[in-house]
């Protein structure tokens, strides 16, 4: 399909500085209540139910959760499920096999 789809939980009172290099990132908020600044310009987004924000720049940014939050993420390239944030909140690109079936 070209992108993974998973819900993510950020715990109340987390901060958590992330940059996806490697990957575009859409986050769909279902629950909770936080934020979201792109470090490059300084700007802050408030997050709460039904707000989506888009990282299309591989943007570098920090997510802070007031409340729990559940989360539906986009990713693409797709993740595998083996990834683990790097030194510097990035995911290493994965190279997955080449199908076409379900």
């Amino acid at each position: 399909m070209g992108y993974s789809f998973h819900i993510t939980t950020i715990y109340a009172g987390t901060q958590t500085e992330m940059e996806y290099r490697n990957h575009l990132e859409t986050v769909y908020c279902m629950e909770g209540e936080g934020e979201v600044e792109t470090l490059a310009d300084g700007k802050t987004y408030q997050i709460s139910p039904g707000t989506v924000y888009v990282l299309n720049r591989h943007d570098r940014h920090i997510l802070k959760a007031r409340s729990e939050m559940k989360l539906a993420c986009v990713f693409n390239p797709p993740l595998t499920g083996k990834e683990v944030h790097d030194d510097s909140g990035a995911y290493p690109l994965v190279e997955q096999p080449s199908s076409n079936s379900l």
